[in-house]
């Protein structure tokens, strides 16, 4: 269970909206500047909102009220920015194994491998990957990463449409075989209707729809 609330103020921008998803995958949706990576990356602790909860599992990570702000070291979140952001002196292995504490992943290396078909990648250089490839690299290493929750901000908008095609099924199928909540954040609707049992919808940095 995941529940969120933020109050966050930006400028002439105000975040302030809340939502609660059992379900495994819940997109977050909405127009340029609605508020979701805000939303995110208050959930992800880069940013302390002015008031907020995040609560996962019946954890708290973050209760301005009481005083508790988890670092993003100790949330136990693994997140999959637009451009990957691999480490570029590092090899696709390099990449996977940063960050893995094998007494706290919910995979191993050579389970998230498989799950994301990089066997043959394993030695290659960031540099020399595909968008997608890249992608898939990136979505593994915060798999291992975080154990608690999977961040995911718009992981296809820098993609064509060929490069899209060919990683959603990857998506899907850790969605289906990891036991791992995701956050999807997305402006392309064929996308959230595909991978998500939930959709929240932000307008203006309100709460506009909340469905499943």
């Amino acid at each position: 269970m995941i529940r969120v609330a933020v109050l966050e103020r930006r400028g002439d921008f105000t975040l302030d909206a809340e939502f609660s998803s059992a379900g495994r995958v819940v997109a977050l949706v909405g127009a340029s500047g609605a508020g979701k990576t805000t939303m995110v990356n208050v959930i992800a602790g880069l940013i302390r909102p002015l008031r907020g909860q995040v609560e996962i599992d019946g954890v708290t990570l973050l209760d301005t009220e009481a005083g508790i702000c988890l670092p993003p070291h100790r949330r136990g979140i693994g997140y999959v920015f637009q451009d990957g952001r691999l480490f570029p002196h590092l090899s696709v292995r390099g990449n996977l194994e940063y960050g893995w504490r094998e007494d706290a992943a919910l995979a191993t290396p050579t389970e998230v491998i498989g799950l994301l078909g990089l066997e043959r990648l394993l030695t290659r250089a960031p540099r020399t990957l595909s968008g997608g490839e890249a992608q898939r690299v990136a979505i593994g290493r915060a798999l291992l990463a975080g154990t608690r929750l999977l961040l995911m901000d718009e992981p296809l908008s820098s993609l064509d449409g060929a490069r899209k095609a060919e990683l959603l099924p990857y998506i899907e199928r850790l969605r289906d075989h990891v036991r791992v909540p995701i956050i999807y954040v997305s402006h392309a609707m064929d996308e959230v209707e595909r991978l998500a049992d939930q959709i929240v919808r932000l307008e203006a940095g309100r709460l506009a729809v909340q469905r499943a």
